[in-house]
């Protein structure tokens, strides 16, 4: 009975319009071209890169030697043995006030990046991050 009762009062409940509410909604918010963790204390174990061609490569974080933002050349990743070279537009712009993807990447706050298809680019404006290229080394 104890326990019923401390669980109302304590169980963190979803508000009724959040996408949380349905129970089998992922924890990021997708902005388009990645994902963003909402949560205060969220962080992500690994960062999936994902292709238009369906492949996908997930590194760990722990893993992340140097991360490099160029605005010319775009985010490289720097890893034991390997180099990551995220090239598009927009890649430490605001998508929102304070989400900036460079800045959610060294917070380990991004749990997924994808390329972006031809309609992104096209619908994209200068605050939009679209993502032409992720490129690693083999």
């Amino acid at each position: 009975m104890t326990d019923k009762l401390l669980d109302k009062y304590t169980k963190r409940v979803p508000a009724p319009d959040s996408p949380a509410a349905d129970g089998d909604a992922d924890d990021a918010e997708n902005l388009g071209c990645f994902g963003w963790l909402r949560g205060v204390r969220d962080r992500a174990i690994m960062l999936e890169l994902r292709k238009k061609d369906g492949h996908v490569l997930a590194i760990g974080y722990s893993w992340l030697e140097r991360v490099e933002f160029e605005p010319d050349e775009g985010i490289t990743l720097h890893l034991p043995g390997r180099k990551v070279r995220i090239k598009g537009s927009g890649l430490n712009a605001d998508s929102r006030p304070t989400v900036r993807l460079f800045d959610g990447i060294i917070r380990h706050r991004v749990p997924w990046i994808r390329e972006s298809n031809r309609t992104d680019m096209l619908q994209a404006g200068k605050e939009v991050v679209t993502i032409e290229s992720i490129r690693w080394d083999e």
